[in-house]
């Protein structure tokens, strides 16, 4: 078994509120969930309106499977059209 972990850092530079913030999160969390059966949270910048940070998480039996599904799910992230992609790392357990 193995886990993967991506830390997503994301810039939303038209979010003008929270509210802005988590209606852009929600949409993209949403799509990506959907699509792929992965975990997907925001793990920080939760009182900033313009940035946060999504980790995503996908169990598999094999590290190609793993890596492949996140790569997919970050895919997305950069074709989104509201947030600009500032970093990320990729990890397994």
């Amino acid at each position: 078994m193995v886990v993967a972990v991506y830390t997503v850092a994301l810039l939303i530079p038209e979010s003008h509120s929270l509210k802005d913030k988590r209606r852009v999160l929600m949409s993209l969390r949403s799509q990506i969930t959907k699509k792929f059966n992965v975990s997907i949270a925001e793990i920080d910048h939760h009182d900033l309106w313009q940035k946060a940070t999504f980790g995503i998480a996908c169990v598999a039996t094999e590290q190609r499977h793993a890596n492949q599904v996140l790569d997919q799910a970050v895919n997305i992230m950069y074709q989104f059209p509201l947030l600009d992609v500032i970093s990320c790392h990729k990890e397994f357990v």
